[in-house]
């Protein structure tokens, strides 16, 4: 039988570390430590215990550890209210709860420069 989208399909759990790169398919939840680049299509969750370093481009990130580095998020960035965030992000949505931390830059948008029309005021 084959997996459902948005099914978890990795996980690195508490006490466990890992260096490298982690490429990965649907959902992936990180609890311990990561030292490296990580790239999907797809969502990456950051529990309360994960120290997550390095380069990251993913679909969707839900952080709830600490995260140290560059995220680039196609969709959506998250960081819940135990998240420590240390990092540039650049995303269309960023949300962030209350009791969360955040330092670095956020840049979201569109990357095109923008089309500049020249509307003459009616008098």
């Amino acid at each position: 039988m084959k997996g459902k989208t948005g099914e978890l399909n990795g996980f690195l759990d508490r006490g466990s570390s890992f260096k490298g790169e982690l490429e990965f398919e649907d959902t992936m939840r990180i609890d311990g430590k990561f030292n490296g680049k990580i790239t999907s299509k797809n969502e990456l969750i950051v529990g309360e215990s994960a120290h997550i370093e390095g380069d990251f481009h993913v679909g969707r990130i839900a952080i709830s550890g600490t995260v140290v580095g560059k995220i680039i998020a196609d969709q959506r960035v998250e960081i819940h209210r135990n998240g420590k965030v240390y990092s540039d992000i650049d995303t269309p949505a960023l949300i962030i709860e209350e009791g969360a931390i955040f330092q670095g830059n956020c840049s979201m948008g569109d990357k095109k420069p923008a089309n500049v029309t020249n509307i003459a005021a009616k008098g």
